[in-house]
């Protein structure tokens, strides 16, 4: 009779969820793509030419910028990542990386931005990227976050300011189209984010985190979604209007995004409790955003000059 004591004891497999080295994860490098590619498209739409140079330190002033804000969220969030059980083994909480090292990397980080940005671009540009950076971790990460369900509605001016970026660094001002840019991210972003607390909602609970699928549940989380997803829509139009060439074209091309955007929607509204129709939904509107900021530089290859919208079909303001 063999010893129970004898055996090998052997722990249950915890699958890693930390693939990145501990300075570059704090830096939350899988958020930068999704904003330098909103930051070319507000480049897209002010119908200025931008020299490579330009569009070299726009990016790479954008990408200084929003890793700071994401080492400075992290730091931020600290406890509370360490009591959650998807963020507990995260650089910070885990002490692969020290705080004081993590907030030198954010100073450091938070001035090269500065630096590229003004020295490369404009002043505007390096203020809005700052406004951005400031509206993450003060605005939302810090005010909203913990005491707000719509903390993202409002927090979700932070990622709406890459676009104003663009066109700041392209035109030296912030004209309507790059307005109505900042908007539609704004709008996007509530959709995008309540997806992913629907996955995540017990975690926050855990922590006491007043996401709205917390507060209110998943039935009326899906119904909110429902209705940013069609304001969403109603606004992705407007670019057949805003853009200076191509207007046509854009217009035709983001009708199956939107189609699809819907659809996934309504599946969701459907049966909200559903985590695999939330994941859908979440993954397509990262998708979606990426979408529409191709369609926007696409609309400005000399090619799509023959779909611009004709002067006389655009609304005057004499009415």
């Amino acid at each position: 009779m063999v010893s129970l004591t004898a055996l090998p004891i052997t722990k249950p497999a915890v699958p890693r969820s930390v693939t990145l080295p501990a300075w570059l994860e704090v830096a939350k490098p899988r958020l930068i793509p999704l904003l330098l590619a909103t930051t070319l498209a507000g480049m897209a739409i002010t119908g200025g030419a931008v020299s490579l140079s330009v569009i070299c330190c726009t990016l790479l002033g954008g990408a200084l910028a929003s890793a700071a804000a994401g080492v400075l969220n992290c730091l931020w969030e600290h406890d509370l990542d360490g009591r959650m059980q998807r963020t507990s083994r995260r650089a910070l909480p885990s002490g692969r990386l020290a705080q004081q090292q993590a907030f030198g990397m954010a100073v450091a980080l938070t001035l090269g931005a500065v630096v590229v940005l003004v020295v490369g671009v404009n002043a505007l540009a390096a203020s809005l990227a700052l406004l951005g950076l400031c509206s993450y971790v003060l605005l939302y990460t810090a005010l909203l976050k913990p005491r707000t369900p719509q903390n993202i509605v409002i927090g979700g001016v932070a990622g709406a300011i890459p676009p104003l970026v663009g066109a700041a660094a392209s035109s030296g001002g912030l004209s309507l189209s790059s307005w109505w840019l900042f908007a539609l991210v704004m709008v996007w972003t509530p959709a995008h984010f309540w997806a992913l607390a629907l996955l995540l909602k017990d975690d926050y609970r855990s922590v006491g985190i007043p996401m709205l699928p917390v507060v209110k549940g998943v039935a009326v989380t899906a119904r909110a979604i429902r209705t940013y997803a069609w304001i969403t829509v109603a606004l992705s139009l407007g670019g057949v209007w805003m853009l200076p060439s191509g207007g046509l074209l854009y217009g035709l091309m983001v009708l199956p995004f939107n189609g699809r955007l819907l659809q996934l929607v309504q599946a969701l509204v459907a049966h909200p409790d559903d985590p695999g129709r939330a994941r859908a939904l979440f993954r397509w509107s990262i998708f979606y955003l990426f979408g529409i900021s191709l369609l926007l530089l696409m609309a400005r290859l000399p090619q799509a000059d023959a779909f611009s919208m004709p002067l006389a079909l655009l609304p005057t303001l004499g009415g």
